[in-house]
């Protein structure tokens, strides 16, 4: 971006990348009310608070709360952290504009679930809250996998008109944030006339578009839409055979298969040595598992629509460890509620391990941990400068070469 305004009046600040300018982005989460203390070091949910499926529902926002966990993030290098998203927990709009206001250079990677708010709306939104922050926001498009929360929004559509939906709905707002001049859509879910938005998005050509889902009818939707395809932690070989089939929908969707990007989430347990490792892995397995006895049906995902879920609940079942430290027991005790499987060792071997998926082609790392202000901390003085250090290892080499 210039160095001048518009109207040549005053400097105007450079855009930074969400990405970072490193080839690697490591992003956390922020949640928005303190942990109860019975769940502290073996959190689930964060966004909401306490242990997902628990034994409580905390109520409220803490605004100094908010503001510790990404002052936190910041000051442990953390390029983006993601705001949640259900129906009934804070939202993540209103929680980043806050956030953001009192950071200076974090990203806010905001959880946004398609159909609620009209896409023409939902457009302007991010545009203002992109120009507000200088350019330090993504949107995370979850379409949805469960028909009972869903109804608790009132949307009765099944999960295939979902994605339908989500389709169009990403198709409405790339047009509200790129077309010049009024257009008019007609299509299975909405009805426009003259749409057009005043307030563009300070990132060229829109605000970056991160997308989660596993079923084939996601994969299809993401290919076309997406900027960034985010992948939960599962073990090498399959993370490597989705990459591939996902740049392979790329292309068939006419778009250039190189400019897809990948990112994976995992909740690092890290240990001084590695035998401390498994042993604090242990220990908060023992807590989930009972503060989540009675709560699931064993093999069967708190989302049932969740392929994604499915996937883990599957590798799961086939062995506690896969690969090196790939760890699958608390994604089977709280039914693959979110990103739940774990990489456990110290902090070099779990640093060799996202570097492992990062020569897959996964450039950005979703994580955070059980404990997860302490966590953040933690991986921003142990874990992130060694991720850092091998993705400039590699680069350095490609260079070379």
């Amino acid at each position: 971006m210039s160095d001048v305004s518009d109207n040549g009046s005053r400097p105007t600040p450079a855009v930074p990348s969400v990405y970072g300018d490193d080839g690697v982005t490591i992003i956390g989460m922020i949640g928005v009310v303190r942990e109860a203390e019975a769940n502290r070091g073996a959190t689930l949910s964060l966004f909401g608070g306490g242990i997902n499926p628990g034994a409580e529902v905390p109520s409220g926002v803490d605004p100094d709360y908010i503001l510790d966990f990404a002052r936190t993030h910041e000051d442990a290098g953390f390029d983006m952290v993601l705001t949640g998203y259900s129906s009934s927990t804070p939202d993540g709009f209103e929680v980043a504009g806050y956030a953001a206001a009192h950071t200076e250079r974090l990203g806010y990677l905001i959880a946004h679930r398609p159909g609620f708010v009209a896409p023409t709306l939902a457009a302007r939104k991010a545009a203002t809250l992109d120009q507000l922050t200088n350019g330090r926001i993504a949107l995370h498009i979850i379409t949805g996998g469960n028909d009972v929360e869903q109804r608790q929004d009132g949307d009765w559509l099944d999960h295939d008109s979902r994605y339908r939906r989500t389709d169009e709905y990403l198709d409405v707002m790339r047009r509200t944030w790129t077309e010049t001049a009024p257009f008019d859509h007609e299509g299975e879910f909405y009805h426009l006339q003259g749409a057009y938005s005043q307030a563009r998005c300070r990132q060229q050509p829109h605000v970056p578009l991160f997308f989660g889902g596993a079923s084939e009818m996601a994969l299809d939707v993401a290919s076309k839409r997406a900027d960034l395809f985010a992948l939960w932690g599962e073990p090498r070989a399959s993370i490597a055979q989705r990459i591939a089939d996902v740049r392979s929908r790329v292309a068939v969707a006419g778009r250039d298969p190189d400019e897809m990007r990948f990112s994976l989430s995992a909740r690092p347990i890290l240990g001084d040595t590695e035998g401390e490792a498994w042993e604090r892995a242990e220990g908060i397995l023992a807590r989930v598992q009972q503060a989540t006895a009675g709560r699931i049906t064993p093999g069967v995902p708190t989302r049932p629509q969740s392929e994604g879920a499915w996937r883990l609940l599957r590798f799961a079942a086939e062995g506690n460890v896969h690969d090196e430290r790939l760890w699958m027991p608390i994604a089977a005790a709280s039914g693959a509620s979110g990103s739940t499987t774990c990489l456990v060792g110290t902090p070099q071997q779990v640093a060799d391990s996202l570097l492992a998926y990062y020569d897959l082609g996964c450039s950005s790392f979703i994580i955070r941990g059980f404990d997860p202000l302490a966590d953040a901390a933690e991986y921003g003085r142990d874990l992130i400068p060694l991720v850092r250090e091998g993705v400039a290892q590699r680069l350095g080499s490609q260079s070379a070469d």
